[in-house]
């Protein structure tokens, strides 16, 4: 009995230190947006804006589906944040809008482009691509909205 149980205990101990290998990353799919973003990728953020000379991250988002999707969205923050339908930041699709609170009544948005990442108009680096996980972003996320025509 002893024999069996030592035998069972140790047989558990060598499964419980045995690991499985991570599955390899998902690579992120191309998204209709792309082209976009490569288009406008460092192009530096300016208050106002809404050209290659600066802009801001609505004009930024404005812009993006006014080319890619052929659809006007308003063109501040809040009012973008206020139309289509929320989204669970668990459930987001390519092109969604993502907000984030950034300060006291200070709002900033992106496109979901897949994988956990968004395009956006950072204040400091101009037009990037970043990840929501990142803890900056993932610690000021408020809201999602799928816009549709």
């Amino acid at each position: 009995m002893y024999r069996t149980l030592l035998l069972s205990l140790l047989t558990l101990l060598l499964a419980a230190c045995s690991s499985t290998p991570e599955p390899p990353p998902v690579p992120r799919q191309s998204s209709a947006f792309d082209g976009f973003y490569q288009q406008w990728r460092g192009v530096p953020y300016r208050m106002g804006g809404a050209s290659r000379a600066g802009l801001d991250c609505s004009a930024f988002t404005q812009l993006a589906y006014n080319q890619v999707l052929g659809f006007n969205l308003p063109r501040t923050t809040e009012s973008q944040a206020s139309i289509g339908k929320p989204v669970d930041r668990y459930r987001l699709q390519h092109g969604d809008l993502v907000f984030f609170k950034t300060g006291w009544q200070q709002y900033h948005v992106g496109v979901y482009t897949g994988a956990g990442e968004f395009i956006h108009a950072s204040t400091s680096k101009g037009v990037i691509r970043s990840r929501l996980d990142n803890v900056y972003w993932n610690s000021r996320y408020w809201q999602a909205r799928r816009v549709t025509q």
